[in-house]
């Protein structure tokens, strides 16, 4: 599971991966080439309701750095400039999208044996401020995540969390939306050669006095295809099962009904994705 305690992004990243990550209800095709000088192009295309959505993408790496360029159904143009460890530890991101003047950002990650740090800045005269930080090890982590305002003196965001790692068990806790949410996950991996795994989520809001749980588990049926189930205390059920045709081309067909309502039309998920 690595070294160092990670960022903050990492705690509890091994229950919502487990609980949320593949499970969708729109349908997605996805298509990646590569061209002779090695920019990597994708043509994305996701249909939600009556809406169809598409973008396309390209992804040229030079060394350690790496530009990612997107462009969406609205015409917005995304740039992502990826520079890889221009020290060691460090990564920085610059980030901006056209024609919106305002959404210039700069990201700064270091990682390091004991700690991991993650800054943002928005490149505006009034910018938010973005921190988070993770002290401890590969066991046992603790770690902080807030915005800032400077336009309005606010503290728009504070979030605090806590991990415990051992062996083959993960759980984290974690206090939200300044102090109003607090969320428990549990990650624990049963058998690593059939990648069997289970996972829970208890969340609770303060201010509404409402309760979630969600429990899932996870099974590779063989080394091409693996199957995932979850539910919660509101009667959503949903699986999944995906399969790897052909080395990284996934084909995952996932479902959601909710046992409170049977007679509701079941939601039904596709995506498609194709890699040479």
């Amino acid at each position: 599971m690595g070294k160092g305690p990670g960022l903050y992004s990492d705690i509890g990243k091994r229950a919502r991966d487990l609980l949320y990550k593949d499970y969708q209800s729109d349908h997605k095709f996805t298509v990646t080439t590569y061209t002779s000088g090695g920019v990597a192009i994708s043509s994305t295309g996701v249909k939600k309701g009556e809406v169809f959505l598409a973008d396309v993408s390209t992804q040229l790496k030079n060394n350690n750095i790496t530009t990612d360029v997107k462009v969406d159904t609205n015409s917005n143009v995304h740039t992502t400039i990826t520079i890889d460890e221009p020290a060691p530890g460090l990564k920085t991101i610059f980030s901006f999208r056209v024609p919106d003047q305002r959404s210039g950002k700069v990201e700064l990650l270091y990682q390091h044996e004991y700690a991991g740090i993650s800054t943002g800045i928005g490149l505006t005269a009034s910018p938010i401020v973005n921190f988070s930080g993770v002290v401890g090890n590969d066991k046992l982590s603790l770690g902080t995540d807030l915005s800032f305002d400077t336009a309005s003196g606010n503290l728009t965001k504070l979030n605090a969390g806590l991990s415990y790692t051992h062996s083959d068990l993960i759980a984290a806790l974690t206090l939200n939306d300044k102090g109003d949410a607090v969320t428990a996950s549990y990650y624990h991996l049963v058998s690593p050669l059939s990648n069997t795994a289970v996972g829970a989520e208890l969340s609770h809001s303060f201010s509404s006095n409402e309760n979630t749980l969600t429990i899932g588990t996870q099974h590779a049926l063989d080394h091409l295809t693996s199957v995932k189930a979850r539910v919660n205390n509101y009667g959503r059920t949903s699986a999944l099962i995906q399969h790897e045709w052909r080395p990284k081309s996934l084909f995952t067909i996932s479902g959601e009904v909710d046992t409170r309502a049977i007679e509701k039309n079941v939601k039904i998920g596709l995506a498609l994705a194709l890699k040479p």
